[in-house]
């Protein structure tokens, strides 16, 4: 029987394609691959359980309060063009808990999401590294830097989902009111729902470059076919924009535009895809040619 040390290298190699691995060996790698990224989740979901003060009072509840960096930017831009409402009065609720154990449940779970949010870049480059043996070498040339932009794009729109999209929708479900005279207490979980939703979904659709990067090296979308359905595009993204934003035009206007710019991009990145293969099927031609 081989020891753990064997086995690695066995796996190692077998990744390197010096040795064709069985099914138990791909799911001996597949589960040194899954333990990994777990112990990568629970350090940084321990990091985060251990920073409470940071993380809730900081972070979780940052968006908020009236101070929000959000919220004093578009204040100002409000004051440039002659608006006179002062920002200190721009949230009006008031966050409670309703259960016993609700506190110490949300500190678990928010901590747990915190953690896989900052081991992203680590779990998807394991599961990168878990893919890639099974590629052939032009796909492998053909995907290098994905972990890099794949990470940098969830990055971003974690960024514009939690300094964007969340507070504009926190602030305008805060101050809507039926009558002034009922007040907006908001129950913990009710605001840690729509301040992890809007984050997380604004993280993934900013991953829209890098699908369509990998749906064009297959040859499954085209930027012909892209440009001629744009507009239903546009009414797509208009969609996902009423479904992530609170029924306020100026927020969904606000979160539309990055992501029709994201669209646009991956048009591009559709041109420049098949001007790259087209010019290397014409190398390839050329060389018997020369010869």
């Amino acid at each position: 029987m081989a020891s753990p040390t064997q086995k690695f290298q066995q796996n190692r190699a077998a990744a390197e394609g010096e040795v064709e691995m069985s099914f138990i060996d791909h799911l001996e790698a597949l589960r040194w691959h899954i333990i990994r990224a777990a112990i990568a989740v629970v350090v940084f979901s321990l990091i985060a359980f251990f920073n409470k003060q940071f993380l809730f009072h900081d972070l979780i509840l940052g968006p908020s309060r009236a101070d929000f960096w959000t919220y004093q930017v578009f204040c100002k831009i409000g004051h440039f063009f002659g608006s006179n409402e002062p920002c200190e009065s721009q949230i009006n609720f008031i966050i409670q808990n309703r259960e016993m154990s609700g506190q110490l449940t949300m500190h678990i779970s928010t901590s747990f999401i915190v953690g896989i949010c900052l081991a992203f870049p680590y779990l998807f480059w394991e599961i990168w590294r878990f893919v890639k043996p099974g590629l052939y070498p032009h796909e492998r040339a053909n995907s290098k830097g994905a972990v890099f932009f794949v990470s940098i794009l969830f990055v971003l729109g974690l960024l514009f989902g939690y300094y964007v999209a969340a507070p504009l929708s926190i602030q305008f479900l805060a101050n809507y009111t039926v009558d002034p005279t009922i007040q907006n207490q908001m129950d913990l979980q009710s605001y840690l729902s729509t301040l992890t939703t809007m984050t997380l979904s604004c993280a993934f659709v900013f991953e829209l470059p890098m699908i369509v990067f990998f749906l064009a090296k297959a040859g499954l979308v085209t930027p012909e076919l892209m440009v001629l359905y744009r507009k239903h595009a546009i009414v797509v993204i208009l969609i996902i924009a009423a479904i992530i934003t609170p029924p306020d035009i100026s927020a969904q206007i606000i979160v539309t535009i990055p992501v029709l710019l994201l669209y646009e991009l991956s048009i591009h990145i559709a041109r420049v895809v098949r001007r790259n293969s087209a010019a290397k099927l014409n190398a390839e031609l050329l060389i018997p040619g020369a010869e």
